[in-house]
């Protein structure tokens, strides 16, 4: 009785107000209001907040006042609920003069386009079926971004506060003018500062796309319902010796959740890589709703989230510092402090982690972080959203915690598509692929009825089968299947392109921040990690003054001919040591993290500034300490009392300072250069046996041929001569160990010894850079 039909039949109307045009379809409520969330914004004093509602009822639309202030009036009287059709005139707030709104027939232009020319079928895919809104082409200069100010606002965080200008030509055409966004405009995928527009090009900025169409302009905004078509991807390696996935197909529709299983070795992470575009296919194409994903990736890479196998998150801070961290570098640079905050809480509730929120994340279950994971890449509203292997090392209830979790986020409006282990819980999906060795698809479709297609009962005896009958061509009994009819060859609604992948053009990412903000928080969120961290701060609190005090020990009260070498030995060590130790692990820690954050924008250069800015602060006040625990109230015994340029303490705590800042930055060498934590630690204590044995307090190495050389690349060699050269060591202690020209007691040869170390650090930064550019995804790379 009453009951709302499930197919709506009411017709497709256009809702006309003195801002623009809104087609209203029947499958949705249209909430009208001052609210900047509501589908059709009135800004207007006399409009209520959430004024009233546009509701399709069987075969007409209901108007419905929302209890507003000022009333709604349709028809020339006041109402409360109203069926209203084509010609119904609308007057909210007032009869006599209150803000207008017309219902008219949708009627196209039937000479005009009617869809983007860059898109293929647009009647098959969620963004593109219909405008979401339609506008008169403007006759002056239009301001669209996310601020309320602008002529054309864009309720979308990625999208700057004044983005862009759509300007109108004296010869009747149109420009769209980039208006220096963080996240960039896109003309037909391709980012734009200044360019000429022309009828069927597709304007991006967000999630929005802004098309000219006869003499309107319309809106298409990607709310998450998209398709994903892929067609005959072939990816190989070994110069086309090796192929890792061949003559991939298959279709993906709206809010569907797809799994992807299979052997070791069988493709499944060349699969996700290519369908992310992290690393492009040879051949074929990917289709994100209709839109060559390769060609327009350049924009539509802000609509894909990907969520690594481990956990993209620095464990030391609390959920919600993390998050906030993120949306800081994920968002523009002119996005309030509170807009911020508005969306990490919606995100937090959305995958109910509301009392997580203040907990650290290294103290939650596996099963929670994946959650914060997933919901650092959720800030940005992704409509296409895939896991690598998110299940990896759960219990059974932990799995299928997760998989729900993804079942939900399909439901609410996204594609999810999960590269799988576990078979545990595939029953939640609403398609399965399955990749048979040499990266070909074995079986596409429903997951219930895979193990009756292979004609086993339990999925360990379809693998084994995999690795058993490495002969057997499951790709081709798959092909010859009924199912491969259904739910492949007439599934797939977009047309089938040649297999060859067009050759993409790829830029680097748009920053959402200047550069100086990336570093700004890349900073605040490195130091808050670190001091969270309790035995790092232990450690970096007790190293400085337990080798101050060895330093002190064999120092005694003066440095004489006994004391002096050793002394200066250990403050060498002791230099070298906490600069490496600081250092030595930060960068392959955080590897997957960089390789997710610079794919979304991060600043290389600033994030490595980043490291070199807070461990740099930290190592230089470790090397203070330490000089001063050991040195100070000391008589260094130097020439007449005086150093070469400044009193002789001072010059030694340059030199141990620059030391340490040096070891540091070739300990950042070492971190990246490895691809394990764990060989870390043993190459640390190899990196303190080379400064010990090349710093020139053991061996001889003025005048060797090869060692004098190697030596040159050795921090604690420079660092020993400067500060040999402040106290006069050779005076100090004679002998043809200490004649090295690089101990003497001269001006030039101290600012010789220092700067080297400055040299030195120079160098092992670009290198490190270079470095870091090899861990990146390989679109980074391009």
């Amino acid at each position: 009785m009453g009951e709302r039909p499930i197919v709506p039949t009411a017709p497709e109307l256009v809702l006309e107000t003195e801002t623009g045009s809104t087609v209203m379809s029947p499958s949705h409520d249209y909430h009208v209001g001052r609210d900047p969330l509501c589908d059709v914004v009135i800004d207007d004093a006399r409009v209520s907040w959430h004024h009233a509602v546009l509701r399709p009822e069987a075969d007409h639309w209901t108007l419905e006042d929302e209890n507003s202030t000022n009333g709604t009036y349709a028809d020339g009287r006041r109402v409360h609920e109203w069926g209203v059709g084509p010609g119904s005139v609308i007057r909210f707030g007032s009869l006599a003069d209150g803000p207008r709104a017309v219902l008219v027939d949708r009627t196209p232009p039937p000479t005009a386009p009617e869809r983007p020319s860059a898109v293929r079928m647009p009647s098959a895919t969620g963004t593109f079926r219909q405008p979401t809104t339609v506008r008169p082409l403007p006759a002056r200069t239009v301001r669209i971004g996310r601020g309320g100010d602008n002529d054309l606002v864009v309720d979308d965080l990625v999208a700057s506060r004044r983005h862009a200008e759509l300007r109108a030509l004296p010869d009747g055409t149109y420009e769209i003018v980039d208006l220096g966004s963080h996240n960039g405009t896109f003309l037909n995928g391709q980012p734009v500062g200044r360019a000429r527009i022309t009828e069927g090009d597709i304007v991006g900025i967000g999630h929005s796309a802004f098309c000219l169409v006869g003499d309107q302009l319309q809106e298409y905004v990607d709310t998450g319902e998209v398709s994903l078509d892929v067609q005959d991807l072939m990816v190989a390696v070994d110069h086309g010796r090796k192929t890792l996935i061949d003559q991939v197909s298959f279709p993906v529709g709206e809010k569907c959740l797809l799994a992807v299983v299979g052997p070791s070795g069988a493709g499944k992470s060349t699969l996700l890589n290519a369908l992310t575009g992290q690393r492009p296919a040879d051949r074929g194409t990917v289709l994100y709703d209709g839109r060559d994903l390769y060609r327009d990736y350049a924009e539509l890479r802000q609509r894909i989230g990907l969520v690594p196998q481990d956990d993209i998150l620095h464990a030391q801070l609390t959920v919600r510092r993390a998050l906030t961290y993120a949306a800081e570098l994920r968002f523009p640079q002119d996005t309030a402090k509170a807009e911020r905050k508005a969306r990490v809480d919606e995100v937090i509730g959305e995958l109910g982690l509301e009392q997580r929120a203040g907990q650290p994340i290294h103290s939650l279950s596996g099963g929670q972080r994946k959650r914060v994971s997933v919901a650092l890449e959720l800030l940005t509203k992704p409509s296409l959203l895939f896991l690598d292997e998110p299940t990896s090392g759960l219990d059974p209830g932990m799995d299928r915690s997760v998989m729900h979790m993804l079942r939900g986020l399909a439901d609410d409006g996204r594609t999810v598509i999960v590269v799988t282990h576990s078979v545990l819980s595939l029953d939640v999906c609403d398609r399965l692929l399955v990749l048979a060795p040499g990266g070909r698809i074995a079986y596409y479709g429903p997951p219930e009825d895979a193990l009756a297609f292979f004609g086993f009962e339990q999925w360990p005896e379809a693998f084994e089968a995999f690795e058993r009958d490495r002969d057997r061509d499951w790709a081709g009994d798959y092909r010859q299947s009924p199912t491969h009819r259904q739910y492949i060859v007439n599934s797939t609604s977009q047309p089938q392109l040649a297999a060859s992948a067009p050759a993409p053009t790829f830029g680097p990412p748009p920053k959402p921040q200047s550069w100086g903000a990336q570093l700004s928080t890349l900073v605040r969120r490195y130091a808050a990690a670190l001091s969270a961290d309790r035995t790092f701060l232990a450690i970096m609190i007790a190293l400085p003054f337990v080798m101050g005090a060895m330093a002190r020990a064999l120092a005694g009260s003066r440095l004489t001919q006994e004391t002096a070498m050793n002394a200066l030995l250990i403050l060498c060590v002791g230099g070298v040591l906490t600069g490496a130790a600081n250092a030595v692990r930060e960068l392959v820690k955080e590897r997957v993290i960089y390789q997710r954050e610079r794919a979304v924008g991060l600043s290389r250069s600033a994030y490595l500034m980043s490291k070199v800015v807070v461990l740099g602060a930290i190592t230089v006040l470790q090397a203070v300490v330490l000089t001063l625990v050991g040195l100070f109230g000391v008589d260094l015994n130097a020439p007449g009392g005086e150093g070469v340029l400044m009193p002789p303490l001072l010059e030694i705590t340059v030199a141990v300072a620059l030391l340490a800042f040096t070891a540091m930055m070739l300990g950042l060498l070492v971190s990246a250069l490895v691809r394990k934590e764990e060989v870390t630690m043993p190459l640390l204590v190899l990196l303190a046996i080379v400064q010990v044995v090349f710093c020139g307090a053991l061996l001889k190495l003025n005048g060797v041929p090869g060692v004098e050389q190697l030596a040159w690349l050795v921090p604690s060699r420079w660092a020993l001569g400067a500060m040999a050269s402040t106290i006069g060591l050779a005076r100090i202690v004679p002998g043809e160990l200490t004649g090295d020209p690089l101990f003497k007691h001269s001006a030039g040869v101290w600012l010789l010894n220092v700067g080297m170390l400055v040299v030195l650090s120079v160098v092992f930064e670009y290198v490190v850079a270079r470095l870091l550019r090899r861990h990146e995804p390989a679109v980074m790379r391009k």
